[in-house]
């Protein structure tokens, strides 16, 4: 298993537990950025770090990306793997189908057109979620019987054993009396979200300043941590490392992000949440929309602050058996 973001550590780790339940040995590999190696360690999860983040520039990626293959490559080759499985990395489906071993991939956004032209071609198995058209994946050559869909948010798999840990909220000193909102920033070094979006920074602003508010900030990248905590706003908290986000989703009361998966895990843990997201909505989005369980924002002001009631959420669970399943048929096309 390869992970890249850190996302990936959340979405796999129930997915290992079950393998190696199941008596199978499981390997991980890590892209040191973000917060991807300080969840690994979280979750107590040991990974060979290969490489790191490109930065933003193309020139910077496609550099990072030929290197990290070759890494790969020669990491992998010797061990004689009988599957490779990712969420969206495509430096190993590139590399698993160079080295002859058939890999599975899952991701549940559909316009990262490089990425998936490079990683959906690659892959011998594709899973994807059932709100987003087939019609869509068909020019990155992946269809049935390659394509396989799962009803439901990723979120509601891998959250489905979850339960929040109420010591998260100590730990950052958050007073409990007033309305907490947690935030996240734009992924400003992907390239499916290159042009700057006024939004996130603006509502930052109105939130820290807000009295009745505590805002916790989740950055992506130190140099967002560090530019969050040079505005100095009152009302705005920011964690010195990666906490237990998922436990701080659950017990917020308002969340606000600027990319998919905390939109995506406050809807599957029933907590009202808004996204400032600049590019295209794909289409876990627009079903979340849809259904009423995810509110664009366009303006700060339009947010609605007030405590949520105990037990007042909506929780979908799912079996992450289905997951893995359905990334285990890529053993049938073995040679």
């Amino acid at each position: 298993m390869d992970m890249t973001a850190s996302a990936h550590v959340l979405v796999f780790r129930p997915l290992i537990r079950l393998l190696r339940e199941q008596g199978h040995e499981v390997e991980i590999t890590a892209r040191d950025y973000a917060q991807t190696l300080q969840l690994l360690e979280l979750h107590g999860l040991e990974a060979t770090v290969v490489g790191r983040h490109g930065g933003r520039s193309r020139l910077g990626k496609a550099r990072s990306l030929f290197s990290r293959l070759s890494a790969l490559r020669s990491w992998a080759k010797p061990r004689d793997f009988d599957l490779a499985l990712a969420h969206g990395s495509h430096e190993l489906t590139l590399s698993a189908r160079r080295l002859g071993v058939p890999s599975a991939t899952t991701h549940d956004y559909e316009f990262a057109n490089l990425q998936h032209q490079l990683g959906l071609r690659a892959a011998t198995k594709v899973v994807f979620p059932e709100s987003i058209p087939e019609e869509r994946l068909a020019h990155f050559g992946v269809r049935p019987p390659k394509l396989l869909r799962y009803p439901g948010l990723k979120e509601e798999y891998y959250l489905a054993d979850f339960e929040p840990d109420p010591g998260v909220l100590d730990g950052l000193g958050v007073d409990r009396s007033v309305v907490l909102v947690v935030l996240r920033p734009p992924p400003d070094v992907s390239l499916y979200h290159r042009h700057s979006n006024p939004l996130f920074p603006q509502t930052l602003g109105y939130l820290g300043a807000h009295e009745t508010v505590e805002a916790v900030v989740l950055p992506r990248t130190e140099a967002q941590r560090e530019y969050v905590r040079g505005l100095a706003l009152p009302s705005v908290i920011v964690p010195d490392r990666a906490v237990d986000a998922q436990s701080l989703i659950a017990l917020a009361d308002v969340v606000v992000s600027a990319g998919g998966t905390m939109n995506r895990e406050a809807a599957a843990l029933g907590v009202p949440v808004y996204t400032t997201y600049g590019g295209q909505l794909g289409g876990v989005d627009e079903e979340l929309i849809r259904e009423g369980r995810l509110k664009p924002l366009t303006d700060p002001r339009a947010l609605d602050l007030r405590k949520r009631e105990e037990d007042s959420s909506d929780r979908v669970r799912r079996d992450p058996a289905l997951l893995l399943d359905l990334l285990l048929t890529a053993l049938g096309d073995k040679a």
